[in-house]
């Protein structure tokens, strides 16, 4: 499986940006798959996470009401809408995934197989 993140960029606070991350996935497979940022200085932390559905989803609280984690099945791509940046969302963005017969939702960066290169966001106040 590879994963391939794009859309980061420099914002300003307020603004928005939406991540891609496109997947390539072994057919007949299905993933459970995720967002994770680490920021300098501080672990990777998922931020949100999809079951393979989409039918499932989860934020952290620090970007709960900001962000929306989605998927496209069709096009093997998953996104992340990020509005209202902030200072504190400055990091490098990975899109994560797992093999996962359960329609469920992985939180922890330990529950992930598979890793993107990431993609900086950065938010200047």
């Amino acid at each position: 499986v590879q994963l391939v993140e794009s859309g980061g960029g420099l914002v300003q606070a307020g603004a928005s940006l939406r991540l891609s991350c496109a997947a390539s996935k072994r057919t007949g497979t299905t993933y459970a798959m995720g967002w994770a940022r680490q920021a300098p200085g501080k672990e990777r932390e998922v931020v949100a996470a999809i079951s393979w559905s989409g039918g499932k989803t989860w934020y952290v609280d620090s970007v709960k009401g900001r962000f929306t984690i989605s998927g496209d099945n069709t096009k093997n791509t998953m996104y992340l809408q990020m509005n209202d940046l902030k200072p504190e969302d400055t990091a490098v963005y990975y899109c994560a995934a797992r093999e996962m017969d359960a329609d469920v939702v992985m939180r922890k960066t330990s529950d992930y197989r598979y890793w993107g290169q990431g993609t900086q966001v950065t938010v200047s106040s």
